[in-house]
């Protein structure tokens, strides 16, 4: 049940900005597109001392002007409350982003209220950029549609 409330927390169609690029010039800022796949495998539970959280492995495939694979971790909290859950997950993305090769990682951070997804996060990690990716700073939007999941990534490349 958990990995469909996560799913559902993804559906969101409303990012909420994690990342400043209000002192980015129009032209400075930049859209990725596209569409993802992704596999969530569920892991065994930890030692009951780590506490209630149900744990996945993310294995993402980003196409488009992201085109890219994504090797991550996810953990979450369902409670009583049906539909209230949150979740927090890291994923390290390596390919190209409008023709620039490199890796950088995606910071998430979800909640959901009684079913309603109440905040989506999902900002690139300061400085987590390699190659010609260095530099990068930016948040992603997921949107979920009946054929399949979207990604819009609003970023900025400043080289160091």
């Amino acid at each position: 049940m958990l990995p469909m409330l996560l799913l559902a927390l993804l559906a969101t169609q409303a990012p909420i900005a994690a990342t400043d690029l209000s002192t980015a010039t129009p032209e400075s800022t930049m859209t990725a597109a596209g569409t993802f796949d992704v596999k969530m495998i569920p892991q065994p539970a930890d030692d009951e001392a780590a506490g209630p959280f149900g744990r996945l492995l993310l294995d993402k495939q980003y196409h488009g002007a992201l085109t890219a694979v994504s090797r991550g971790q996810m953990m979450a909290f369902q409670s009583a409350t049906e539909g209230s859950a949150g979740y927090v997950a890291m994923e390290q993305v390596t390919g190209t982003l409008d023709g620039r090769r490199g890796s950088f990682v995606l910071q998430h951070e979800g909640l959901m209220t009684r079913g309603t997804p109440t905040r989506l996060h999902v900002t690139v990690v300061p400085d987590s950029g390699t190659d010609e990716l260095a530099g990068l700073a930016g948040e992603l939007a997921i949107i979920f549609a009946e054929d399949g999941h979207r990604y819009e990534l609003r970023y900025t490349l400043d080289r160091p």
